[in-house]
């Protein structure tokens, strides 16, 4: 972080060994033909680039036998466990900027041209091989006439083959190529970055929504002195003045701006729906069982704290709500995205703690059990607290 991050490209040979593609190419081909995920086709037969966007039944794609064409599919994450996982890996970025896992399946001369993002991102190469070629392109015009966005004049300056396990981080705007030697998977991990007009616009939203919320029986605008005019288009001048000093007593402070913060970028992305139990349980069979198994977010939801609150798929918890002892095992629950049987029998008697996380249980929000892949600890401790909640 300190060398690199967002300061200049880093090849990492065998970054992760023996790393395996989180899905097989039946099961992305499979996903990509889900409406509710977003994935892309681009092609490039003939010297001609193509891109159509899915969802793709799985006879509506090229075959695999076929040269130069990618199938992209985006936030895999939000669908897979396996792909969870492997994003969590990448969470030494704090998770406010962390956006999500992109695998992109390729044949043999696949690629979608060379471009830029305007992100950060970590190109881990989980199956076969690709070629990249990068550079810090001056010129990053893009050519009008295609449906995505290649560059018009790509200057590469370094080259590599990555194999399984290799990973290429890149900076934002570095140009890149890369291009399939054969059937190849890349999972591409990308970063949120909203740019100034995005934060601004959607911060003001938040105050006016806040504002709304808090005053329900603002004052109206008001002109007693308002006199007949013979020019009726003409905006006033006083309404101007008038207006000009309602905006400029609107203020705000550092915990205005976090509460803001925190409850936009932990909001879900708007393909994201939770599903809640089919039989939820009720808070004391939750408690018991949990205290069994544990207790993990789920895939798809967003998490974040500060000092004063949490913020949970968009919404705010004070911590002086929730109670301070809440603080140490929610905060802990973020940060590792669940909370062990034993942990969990800790914190069995904080009832403002246990109804909260029944409350997210039920809406979908969080999974009674570890991730996937780590094994459960019933340990004496936690078959104890199973009893004293019982």
């Amino acid at each position: 972080m300190r060398r690199y991050w967002q300061k200049k490209p880093l090849l990492i040979r065998q970054a992760i060994p023996d790393i395996e593609a989180p899905l097989g190419r039946d099961e992305l081909f499979e996903l990509a033909a889900d409406d509710a995920v977003e994935s892309r086709l681009v092609t490039h037969f003939r010297q001609r680039w193509q891109m159509e966007h899915g969802p793709f039944a799985a006879d509506k794609l090229p075959s695999p036998g076929k040269r130069a064409w990618t199938l992209l599919v985006q936030g895999v994450d939000l669908h897979d466990d396996r792909a969870r996982a492997l994003l969590d890996r990448f969470r030494f970025v704090p998770d406010a900027r962390l956006d999500d896992l992109m695998i992109s399946y390729a044949t043999d001369g696949g690629g979608v041209g060379p471009h830029f993002d305007s992100y950060d991102v970590f190109l881990l190469q989980v199956h076969g091989k690709r070629r990249w070629r990068i550079g810090r392109q001056r010129d990053l015009s893009l050519r009008a006439d295609l449906p995505l966005k290649v560059l018009q004049h790509f200057e590469p300056e370094e080259e590599w083959v990555l194999e399984p396990g290799d990973m290429l981080y890149l900076p934002p705007h570095i140009a890149h190529d890369g291009i399939a030697e054969g059937e190849c998977m890349t999972c591409s991990i990308g970063f949120r970055a909203p740019s100034e007009a995005e934060l601004s616009a959607q911060f003001l939203y938040y105050l006016a929504e806040r504002g709304e919320a808090s005053k329900p029986r603002d004052a109206l605008y008001r002109d007693p002195k308002q006199e007949a005019v013979s020019l009726p288009a003409q905006l006033p001048g006083a309404l101007i003045e008038r207006v000009g000093s309602i905006l400029a007593s609107v203020t705000w402070g550092s915990r205005d701006i976090a509460a803001f913060l925190g409850a936009y970028l932990s909001e879900p992305k708007p393909s994201v729906f939770f599903e809640p139990p089919a039989k939820p349980l009720n808070e004391a069979q939750f408690i018991r069982r949990a205290s069994q198994h544990g207790v993990r977010l789920d895939r798809r939801t967003n998490l974040l704290y500060d000092t004063r609150n949490l913020y949970i798929n968009g919404e705010e918890e004070r911590w002086s709500e929730v109670g301070n002892a809440a603080k140490k095992w929610l905060s802990e629950l973020a940060d590792r995205r669940f909370l062990d049987a034993k942990r969990f029998v800790t914190l069995s008697d904080e009832w403002s703690v246990t109804a909260l996380l029944h409350e997210w249980y039920r809406a979908g929000w969080i999974q009674v059990g570890p991730p996937a892949g780590k094994p459960e600890h019933a340990s004496k401790g936690s078959r104890e607290g199973v009893a004293k909640a019982g």
